[in-house]
């Protein structure tokens, strides 16, 4: 199997941490960010969106992370990450949902606003874009720290999909204008994640190689 991926996609690291805890090897194809690869003809052929990872199985093609990493867990039968009980597969699923929509929502557009904008393209952030983000940040930390309440992970008592799809911005959490101190859960939580060895082991080398093909000057 092939994974296009951009290094320090949040959306691709959970994908490649995902298929490092099942054992899967994938073929990666970095794309170069800055040099418009996800806008070439070739790469729009198999993902119209223009978006990474995306992966390409036989004759078979499929774009958007969370479901990507369903398709990969249930390449490995009785696996943790998403087992066959359904309401356990809902519980996870409800949660790769729900950072879709709300959490990483809020914090993807504060990190792509506030330090991708100003750090890497040397543009001024939206702030009125910014302050909705921070708004709705504030009110889906909170929905988050209270689930955690006693538990170690979001469903069960290990590592499931829906925790590598909670964490995919984590290399950004600290870098963004948040007061995370009032969520000890949460940042408990992430730290507890961060220490996962397929979840470090999948993480770029640095935040010079964001966005560029490993290699590239």
């Amino acid at each position: 199997m092939k994974l296009y991926a951009v290094v320090g996609s949040g959306n691709c690291h959970k994908v490649q941490a995902t298929a490092s805890r099942l054992g899967i090897d994938l073929d990666v194809e970095y794309q170069d960010f800055f040099a418009g690869d996800l806008t070439r003809p070739e790469f729009l052929a198999l993902n119209p969106n223009g978006r990474v990872p995306t992966l390409v199985d036989g004759d078979f093609t499929l774009w958007e992370s969370n479901a990507i990493m369903q398709y990969l867990a249930d390449k490995v039968p009785g696996n943790p990450l998403f087992p066959q009980d359904p309401q356990t597969r809902a519980d996870i699923v409800r949660w790769q949902c729900w950072e879709l929509a709300h959490f990483n929502n809020a914090l993807g557009t504060i990190a792509y606003q506030a330090v991708l904008k100003v750090q890497l393209m040397k543009q001024e952030p939206n702030q009125p874009v910014v302050d909705d983000a921070m708004e709705s940040l504030s009110e889906f930390a909170a929905v988050l720290e209270g689930h955690l309440s006693g538990r170690d992970y979001v469903v069960g008592n290990g590592i499931t999909l829906a925790d590598y799809s909670i964490i995919n911005i984590e290399a950004f959490k600290e870098m963004i204008p948040f007061d995370w101190s009032g969520y000890p859960g949460l940042n408990a939580y992430f730290d507890r994640m961060r220490a996962d060895p397929h979840w470090a082991g999948t993480a770029p080398e640095s935040p010079e190689a964001i966005g560029r093909k490993p290699g590239a000057a």
